[in-house]
């Protein structure tokens, strides 16, 4: 080569530079193809493993906890109501073929086995009749108070409205299908009735889930998520997106906002100005509460991990690698909550003295690596955002109630999304302020073991005469139920 020629890898060429190009593209293109059909056809087996699974992986049965899981299920079989039916031998079977005598005498209280029988539900119409007495002289006529009503001049109880929100918001059943289960039981009730009784419902309830929104702002580490929600508006369908906050100190707590927009007015208006910790994805949404005076962001392990995953088809080696590093973090996870530790000084210890290793080891290979792959790649992506979430990924190290993920707040944001399927869209901004406020009273309930139709029954009939300085008796983890009088049938 004469002196002062370029060499084949330093000449500028423009068709290697778009052959490059191409290839980038191409596997760009390769990787979304994958992605679409592991989604759409892809067996189970090629979905990405939840963390739990990996864990358990070659370990033998937890005997102990299947077992108590058998008992609180037998425990919850008997605390049904009972009903015994004893059926006699016929009397033409009484005899005996050996000797013929008919005097034959029980064994026992005789062989019982169980059948689990389902009532459908009942429909109630109570009638109310109000005694009036008047005094002979003429000038005095009294009528008996009748009891409140949770929304005036209203001909469907709490209980059934109930019914209503938990169907809707617990099960995600569509009030078209509500509508063909009341008929079946003897109800007719429109759809029209029943969005109306829905959205007065929420209207009544709206201060307690203002109230649970304060107190998840008020919490030291809260996390957040958000998916879409479609609005059909006059005619024309738009996006509309559902928030979710939730905390778990000192209760588990979580509240659903609705807005047009995903920008980031919804997290400043729920958060801006409060301290602590916000467990979050890399969207940009959430920088306007995690400034100098606001929280400090903290990355989510479940996310990078979902990126390594979707690199597999690419890069097998590398992204398995990647994945092996984000487990060991969760087997230190494992073995704290299997030692009782949990957020305590000890766990913090435990994640120094092991985790910090692993995110060293694993900051090493990322920076080995990184420049090898093409940016737009799949693993390059993974790569890039692992390298820009570092520092919020690694906020754990110095808290020990911080998490590793943000999987707790993806998991709330499932019933939007299995409503999203089932009943598509909400009709207005309103009504979907309305179906977030009361998501929130309903999951909250759910978090903390509460049956939602009788929380709901009992706070609507309550709100309205309760004093508003006492508001947080009414929340779902503060609820405790009235005692109401019994009603006389007959």
């Amino acid at each position: 080569m004469a002196a002062g020629a370029e060499s084949p890898a330093e000449h500028q060429c423009e068709w290697r530079d778009k052959a490059t190009a191409l290839e980038q593209k191409l596997a760009s293109l390769a990787h979304e193809f994958e992605t679409l059909r592991r989604q759409v056809l892809g067996p189970k087996s090629e979905k990405m493993p939840a963390i739990k699974d990996e864990l358990r992986d070659g370990k033998p049965v937890d005997r102990e906890a299947a077992q108590a899981a058998r008992r609180e299920g037998r425990k919850a079989k008997a605390a049904l109501k009972q009903v015994k039916t004893v059926h006699h031998v016929p009397d033409a079977e009484k005899k005996c073929p050996k000797c013929g005598r008919t005097d034959l005498k029980p064994l026992g209280e005789g062989k019982e086995s169980v059948v689990y029988e389902y009532i459908p539900a009942q429909i109630i119409a109570h009638h109310h009749v109000r005694e009036t007495v008047a005094c002979p002289c003429g000038e005095y006529v009294k009528t008996a108070e009748v009891p409140l009503k949770w929304v005036e001049k209203c001909q469907y109880a709490a209980s059934l409205v109930a019914h209503l929100i938990v169907a809707k918001c617990a099960d995600s059943i569509p009030l078209y299908r509500l509508e063909k289960d009341f008929d079946r039981i003897g109800l007719p009730l429109s759809r029209s009735t029943m969005t109306d009784l829905f959205h007065r419902a929420a209207e009544l309830l709206a201060p307690l889930v203002e109230r649970l929104l304060a107190l998840i702002r008020a919490a030291e580490i809260v996390r957040a998520d958000e998916t879409s929600k479609k609005v059909m508006a006059q005619g024309h369908c738009r996006t509309g997106y559902i928030w979710t906050f939730r905390t778990r100190v000192p209760e588990p707590l979580i509240a659903y906002v609705f807005a047009p927009s995903r920008s980031g007015g919804t997290p400043k208006q729920v958060l801006g100005g409060s301290k602590g910790a916000l467990v979050v994805d890399g969207y940009t949404g959430y920088n306007t509460v995690l400034d100098v005076d606001g929280r400090t962001r903290v990355g989510c392990h479940a996310h990078m991990r979902r990126h390594f995953f979707d690199a597999l088809p690419t890069a097998p080696t590398e992204a398995r690698k990647a994945l092996d590093f984000i487990l060991a973090l969760y087997r230190v996870e494992h073995e704290a909550l299997e030692a009782g530790i949990v957020g305590t000084a000890e766990h913090l210890e435990l994640r120094k003295m092991k985790s910090a290793p692993v995110r060293m080891a694993f900051k090493a290979w990322i920076d080995e690596i990184r420049q090898q792959h093409p940016p737009k790649s799949p693993l390059g992506e993974a790569l890039r955002y692992a390298t820009n979430q570092w520092v919020h990924m690694g906020r754990f190290l110095e808290n020990p109630r911080i998490p590793l993920d943000n999987n707790e707040s993806e998991a709330a944001l499932r019933r939007v999304a299995l409503g999203r399927k089932n009943f598509l869209f909400v009709g207005n901004d309103s009504a979907g302020e309305n179906l977030a406020g009361l998501y929130s009273l309903v999951a909250t309930c759910e978090a903390n073991d509460i049956n939602p139709l009788d929380y709901l029954a009992d706070v609507m009939e309550r709100i309205s005469t309760h004093p508003a300085s006492r508001i947080d008796e009414l929340l779902p983890h503060r609820w405790k139920p009235a005692t109401n009088a019994t009603a006389i049938e007959g």
